[in-house]
């Protein structure tokens, strides 16, 4: 199972499209990796510097919609290829978040008022994050906060990650 946890990169924007996660012009890649470098490099977003402020992430959060746009399964695979396994927002496209799910990733929906919290904890410097998939708890540490916080996903969903990604769900179970 993939690890749940590290450093928060928090995206101040709503309707975040897949798109922005890996333009187009990377679709014909073949292999996951060649997809790396390129990873939200068409964001545009205030303050935002794609070289500087992915290094080291493991989770991102943000606002509503998060993976509108195109049902390419790439922006998951861009996103797992860098080690980001974790997406928290306030709601998702419904193909991205299922895509997210079958590759064993989280795409964990939050209330308005806990995101909120979450932007304040990054406003502090570094934010790390871990989530324990089988209690569904998120615990958040920054420099001068600690907290909990609890998530819902789908039982199937849950499984899902534990096993791996749809692949490997349907390997041991078909």
């Amino acid at each position: 199972m993939k690890e749940f946890k590290g450093k928060i990169l928090c995206l101040d924007r709503s309707d975040i499209n897949t798109d922005e996660i890996i333009p187009a012009k990377y679709l014909t890649e073949i292999e996951k990796i060649a997809m790396q470098p390129h990873l939200l490099e068409d964001l545009v977003l205030d303050g935002f510097n794609v070289q500087k402020d992915l290094q080291d992430v493991a989770v991102i959060v943000t606002r509503e919609n998060f993976g509108c746009g195109s049902s390419r399964e790439h922006a998951p695979w861009a996103l797992e290829v860098n080690g980001i396994y974790v997406v928290i927002a306030q709601s998702f496209a419904r193909i991205f978040r299922q895509n997210m799910f079958n590759c064993g990733m989280l795409a964990i929906p939050l209330a308005k008022e806990e995101i909120d919290i979450l932007f304040d904890c990054c406003k502090a410097g570094d934010t790390f994050l871990s989530v324990d998939v089988e209690t569904s708890l998120i615990q958040v540490t920054s420099r001068d906060k600690n907290l909990t916080l609890d998530f819902a996903i789908s039982k199937f969903d849950k499984t899902l990650v534990q096993t791996g990604g749809w692949l490997e769900y349907a390997d041991k179970n078909y």
